[in-house]
């Protein structure tokens, strides 16, 4: 191994134990603790908590919502844009296929 090999090691030793975010192409994001990765760029997190991201028709349910609670008599239109969670569960340990993974941040 040269020293790059060497560098490269060391970095990613440094990053085990720690909380990471892992975006994915289907528009997912996983936060758990990174505990390995493999030369395909798998990941394994451990207690993870998966993230989705609130469907099109739900934004839009929120939108028409906020909407028909406006009162004409109020001196503010409702704001432009409209808060609507993620919803998300508990899944554990889990691999995240690397050919799947877009964004990777550590908290």
């Amino acid at each position: 191994m040269d020293t790059d090999d060497n560098q490269a090691i060391q970095y990613l030793e440094g990053l085990l134990g720690r909380a990471f975010r892992v975006h994915t192409t289907d528009s997912r994001m996983f936060v758990g603790i990174f505990k390995c990765t493999d030369a395909e760029r798998n990941i394994i997190l451990s207690s993870t908590y998966e993230y989705r991201f609130p469907s099109p028709s739900a934004v839009q349910a929120a939108a028409s919502a906020s909407q028909e609670t406006w009162d004409e008599e109020t001196v503010k239109p409702p704001s432009s844009s409209v808060k609507v969670h993620m919803t998300s569960r508990l899944i554990g340990l889990v691999v995240i296929p690397g050919r799947h993974i877009t964004k990777i941040e550590v908290e």
